[in-house]
């Protein structure tokens, strides 16, 4: 069967913030749908599609909203399913709450903002055979921390050693990352995030200058959870 996914899109501001455009740029040639969760979209039926993708959002895991509850119970729904889910910065959070609870999940100290190296501690067949470490942008200011069994830690930054995690060996799971987003595309995001005054500025300078020419780990990983 043709893969056929489903993008959860957890923008808030859609008009400027598009995750669900980041994601497309990997899948070319495959058939997929967009639903914005925050907006109130209605959720099409889970069995019109193959996979699952949860974006990256500027809404606070730790500070809910009523759309929350909606992905959650998709996210459990999926599951029951056994549908593949590959959730990215908040939807890697996203996953843990609803699978495990808000207890799991905390403020980022510090925040990782522009690019990192992931340190992968354990084998998976999404991974495996990437460069390690490798290197990818991050931006976020919440973390998953220490989420109970089944879930498995699989791969750590210096300063969050929850990057990548998977829910027991079920086809589940999560990068606090956004390897979707090219080093070209981050300095761009970046400098737009400047532009409009948001912080830390700080930590958006520090990045910029250290910027690596390219991450491209993202198309293994989608021809990978694809194929799963």
């Amino acid at each position: 069967m043709l893969p056929r996914v489903l993008i959860v899109d957890n923008a808030v501001h859609r008009f400027l913030f598009k995750p669900a455009w980041h994601w497309k740029a990997h899948l070319r040639g495959v058939q997929t749908r967009t639903v914005n969760v925050p907006s109130g979209a209605a959720i099409p039926p889970l069995d019109r599609f193959t996979h699952v993708l949860l974006t990256g959002s500027e809404a606070s895991i730790l500070e809910p909203r009523p759309w929350f509850a909606a992905e959650a119970e998709l996210i459990r729904d999926a599951v029951n399913r056994d549908v593949p889910i590959l959730g990215s910065c908040f939807g890697h959070q996203m996953l843990v709450r609803a699978l495990s609870g808000p207890e799991y999940l905390r403020r980022s100290d510090p925040p990782e903002v522009g690019w990192a190296r992931i340190e992968m501690t354990g084998t998976d067949e999404l991974f495996d055979g990437l460069p390690n470490p490798w290197s990818t942008f991050v931006y976020h200011f919440d973390e998953a921390a220490d989420p109970p069994e089944p879930w498995r830690k699989l791969g750590r930054t210096r300063y969050c050693n929850t990057h990548v995690l998977r829910y027991s060996d079920s086809p589940i799971w999560g990068i606090q990352a956004h390897p979707e987003i090219s080093s070209r595309k981050a300095k761009l995001l970046l400098r737009f995030t400047l532009l409009f005054g948001h912080k830390p500025v700080r930590h958006i300078l520090h990045a910029l200058r250290n910027a690596p020419p390219r991450n491209d780990v993202a198309d293994t990983v989608l021809r990978r959870f694809l194929g799963v």
